[in-house]
């Protein structure tokens, strides 16, 4: 029987086998394929697109995720084909692109009085990388060193059983259908995805904060930068008539200073649809400030402001990851930060239990582990967005009178008691808004507790002595990041950050003066165990030389002790000294985090 021309047919090939299956190659699939493509991992990467994004939706790439491309070196090729902080300068409040400024705050680490914490934080950049350039970047490193990558081809169905995943795929270009059995399917297939659905993870949904419509185009706006430099432009008219579906804006760069995102903020209630280009193009310029301006339309698309997380991230052999499991506004800009750090996550693990280095209850740690993450990221981008909206009001630009709105405009420069009010709710407003783009705290504070750490011998885990979203807070105490220090050889050369150090797929150790019975222990025991663990000495005389005495101030132990981390970056263990029975309790330690028996 042959099919009909709007129903697939069923291929008559073989099963197709793979070790590993992800589906979607946005920051979340791409990072997963390109972190287990650098532990030699092969598989196969889909997309139901054609290529790879179409528009820039994530940019802003923080130190955290930068780390993870350090990982496996091509951070390098990321700066080049990023743009640099130093064009992220501000966030602005105006009336116009040309005109009328509200506001402005430091953003992105540029502030003078935070530039210091970004530095001390970590040894990368941040820098704003459009994911349209990220992407193929991926996916390139990932089918260089090992996977597959198919474009027009989509996750029908799967099932799964004890021994590893059948999925079925739908070829779009011949309209046929073939399966693939994996040993593990991974859902990075966003915001809609079919994985989670069918494998019926339930969500966590707040109340949606409507929706936004993405104009992506180009417009020379070079001759306004010098004096309004930075990467994010909300524009507020409350002075005019304004259309509902295009209430109020933001412009953000995508390439400075002639391609650029407007998103535009439609009116409470207002319905959701798609207007013309050429109302689109008026309303960009009325938005510039210059009704000449040439315009180009390049894209549009519209999404939902979600606030939605899943209440775990994988079941069985299916492990689910980035916006499939937690959606939120692009606020802090923490949306393909935490895809990449999920796929970091994810990665060594399912590494190490292939490879018979780990049992497989380590792959239960990553839910554990990543979902307060996606929690804690989807409650503070969202709170983030709300007070942008209370800038709004404090501006006047919710009025639903034209006279109402000017008159809040002539409060803010009265001198009266509602002008000081006015303006002490607009200042207060802004210092709050400074903490959504210097949410280092945000970024970087994470502290796992699972039983991929072992703290039962580490005391109560250690109290945030400043706001935690604003301040990053190292700490070796198990669960928490590696504090990046920088080292250098004890004749003066080039710096090594204890990031770079670390990583690479192993296990490392960190020691001094009197701890070299930790390296000979931990060599043994990677002979003994196959699990790769790389020993390094710092202090004087030892491996490497700790420059500025920072590693002595933060590593929480004596000479002789030592901190253990994971290839993820994150410490697992710390011994304050070398004692006896010390070797036998890094071997039991290291079986612990495993799930060795």
């Amino acid at each position: 029987m042959t099919a009909s021309k709007n129903e697939p047919s069923s291929s008559s090939s073989s099963l197709l086998h793979v070790n590993y299956l992800i589906i979607g190659t946005g920051p979340a699939g791409g990072s997963l394929a390109a972190f287990m493509a650098s532990y030699g991992m092969k598989g196969l990467i889909i997309s139901r697109d054609p290529s790879s994004a179409d528009t820039p939706r994530a940019h802003i790439t923080n130190m955290a995720a930068m780390d993870c491309f350090r990982d496996i070196g091509i951070d390098e090729e990321c700066y080049k084909l990023g743009t640099q902080n130093n064009t992220m300068i501000h966030t602005r409040w105006c009336n116009t692109m040309a005109g009328l400024e509200y506001g402005r705050i430091y953003s992105w680490g540029n502030d003078p009085k935070r530039k210091g914490d970004y530095e001390l934080a970590s040894p990368s950049k941040m820098l704003d990388l459009p994911q349209t350039l990220l992407e193929p970047l991926l996916t390139r490193y990932a089918t260089l060193n090992g996977f597959k990558c198919r474009w027009d081809t989509e996750l029908l169905t799967f099932e799964q059983d004890e021994n590893g995943v059948t999925a079925t795929l739908l070829d779009k270009l011949s309209n046929t259908t073939f399966q693939v059995r994996s040993k593990y399917l991974f859902g990075a297939d966003g915001a809609r995805s079919k994985v989670v659905q069918h494998v019926e993870i339930p969500m966590i949904r707040r109340p949606s904060q409507g929706f936004a419509v993405n104009l992506l185009f180009q417009a020379d706006l070079s001759h306004l930068m010098e004096t309004r430099k930075g990467n994010l432009h909300w524009i507020l008219q409350p002075d005019r008539e304004n259309p509902e579906w295009g209430l109020s804006g933001c412009m953000r760069m995508v390439k400075p200073w002639f391609e650029w995102l407007c998103i535009l903020l439609p009116a409470p209630n207002a319905p959701r649809e798609v207007r013309s280009n050429e109302e689109y193009i008026q309303r960009i310029r009325e938005l510039i400030g210059d009704e000449s301006a040439e315009v180009k339309i390049l894209g549009v698309s519209t999404w939902v402001i979600n606030e939605t997380v899943a209440e775990y991230y994988s079941k069985g052999n299916v492990f689910c990851l980035g916006d499939a499991v937690h959606r939120h506004p692009p606020t802090n800009g923490l949306g393909s930060n935490t895809c990449v750090q999920d796929a970091h996550n994810l990665a060594w693990k399912v590494n190490f239990v292939e490879k018979g280095l780990a049992g497989k209850e380590l792959l239960g740690t990553y839910s554990i582990e990543r979902q307060p993450v996606g929690l804690d990221v989807i409650t503070q981008a969202n709170a983030s967005f709300r007070n942008q909206k209370e800038i709004v009001e404090v501006l006047g630009a919710t009025e639903v009178t034209a006279e109402a709105r000017m008159k809040v405009q002539k409060e803010i420069y009265a001198e009266s008691p509602e002008g000081v009010a006015r303006r002490e709710r607009l200042s207060k407003a802004f210092r709050a808004a400074n903490g959504e783009v210097h949410g280092l705290g945000i970024e970087m504070n994470q502290r796992y507790v699972s039983s991929a750490v072992y703290q039962a011998d580490q005391g109560a885990m250690p109290a945030f002595t400043r706001d935690p979203l604003q301040y990053y807070h190292p700490t070796t105490y198990p669960g928490a990041r590696l504090p990046h220090v920088w080292l250098g050889n004890h004749i003066p050369s080039k710096y090594i950050s204890t990031i770079d150090l670390a990583g690479k797929g192993r296990f490392t150790l960190f020691t001094g003066i009197g701890g070299h019975y930790w390296k000979k222990a931990a060599e043994e025991l990677s002979s003994e165990t196959g699990v790769p663990i790389k020993a390094y000495s710092i202090g004087y005389g030892q491996d490497y030389k700790d420059i500025y005495l920072d590693w002595e101030g933060i590593r929480g132990v004596e000479d002789s002790g030592c901190v253990l981390v994971r290839p993820d970056y994150f410490v697992v263990w710390r011994s304050p000294r070398w004692e006896k029975d010390s070797a036998s309790k890094l071997k039991q330690v290291l079986k612990s985090v495993l799930s060795l028996h």
